[in-house]
């Protein structure tokens, strides 16, 4: 009742400007019930719960309104306010990114919420603000297995001669070519039309994902590996964010918090139960890495970590294994 006597006053121009309603564009491209996809719904309740109403998130998911090829540029125009693409998206941008995309580099979930809510987290974020964007968040969809229509992928040297999708990820990509597969970059939202026409062998994914979008219709051979961890970067528009009351950005920021906190445990959880429901499908084979089988893919990606750190050095790899063990 009060905000309508409230339109009878007469405030100034700076007055009025406050008081309105602030939209914000939230575009993902997953489904709306993966990790990212109900995150995503969450924080935008809770922003509006926390702001009164003040601010609206409206959350466009499926790549409705923009790919994951075209956010990060709709995002510097200003055309959305809001994206969570893939850390390895972010590795364009930034090269030291690449950091999240080695194998191994995570072996539990613990270590992910230590790293991503911790100093490596907070440090990787701040290097985005050279670049235009505020990074507000890392969240987590899940640990990534292999999948393929052939065989189910247990020893190094089965990977050979076999047509890989991949991210757009420099690391990603030397990964299977280590395994004498053959990389194919193909966005996310072709991923199902591509199976569909059979036009790759494998692909690296997380369950929530495989199970959202149907992927294990295709390719039934699934290799429970955690050989890399998939993750997301929250980040808005800097200039949008900068001209955001300093209020309204504490509450933003108190909602993402809790939502981050609430999304790592829900990846974990909802990759599990959905592993169980695949497990259960007569149609799929899966078979999960023994230590020894690990080990022996890990000995084949030591060249990525050699390479890191002839680029980078050794500090932030260092410091992620500090966090790690702290974890434990």
């Amino acid at each position: 009742m009060q905000k309508q006597g409230a339109e009878h006053l007469v405030y100034d121009d700076e007055q009025q400007g406050l008081n309105k309603q602030i939209v914000i564009y939230f575009s993902h491209v997953v489904a709306e019930n993966t990790p990212k996809g109900l995150a995503a719904q969450k924080f935008a309740e809770l922003v509006e719960e926390k702001t009164n109403g003040r601010v609206k998130v409206e959350v466009f998911p499926n790549g409705s309104l923009y790919s994951d090829e075209q956010e990060i540029d709709a995002l510097l125009r200003g055309d959305v306010q809001m994206i969570a693409p893939s850390v390895s998206k972010v590795t364009q941008l930034i090269p030291e990114w690449q950091v999240f995309d080695l194998p191994f580099i995570f072996e539990t979930y613990s270590d992910v919420e230590k790293v991503f809510t911790g100093k490596t987290g907070k440090q990787l974020l701040s290097m985005l603000d050279k670049k235009g964007i505020k990074g507000l968040a890392l969240w987590g969809n899940g640990f990534k297995q292999m999948m393929s229509n052939r065989r189910l992928l247990v020893d190094v040297r089965d990977f050979a001669g076999l047509k890989f999708r991949v991210m757009p990820s420099e690391v990603i990509e030397r990964q299977f070519q280590l395994l004498g597969a053959k990389p194919i970059v193909v966005p996310f939202n072709h991923v199902y039309e591509s199976l569909e026409k059979h036009e790759f062998d494998g692909q690296e994914n997380t369950v929530s994902n495989i199970y959202s979008k149907g992927f294990y219709q295709f390719q039934p051979y699934l290799t429970i590996s955690n050989h890399g961890y998939l993750g997301y970067v929250v980040m808005v528009n800097q200039t949008f964010w900068n001209h955001l009351p300093k209020e309204i950005q504490e509450k933003i920021m108190e909602a993402m918090q809790e939502t981050t906190t609430w999304n790592l445990k829900q990846s974990k959880m909802q990759n599990e139960s959905e592993l169980a429901l695949m497990k259960q499908n007569d149609r799929m084979h899966v078979y999960v890495l023994t230590e020894k089988e690990r080990e022996k893919w890990k000995k084949k990606f030591t060249p990525l970590y050699e390479q890191f750190r002839r680029e980078f050095g050794d500090k932030l790899l260092q410091q992620i294994e500090n966090e790690r063990k702290e974890a434990e």
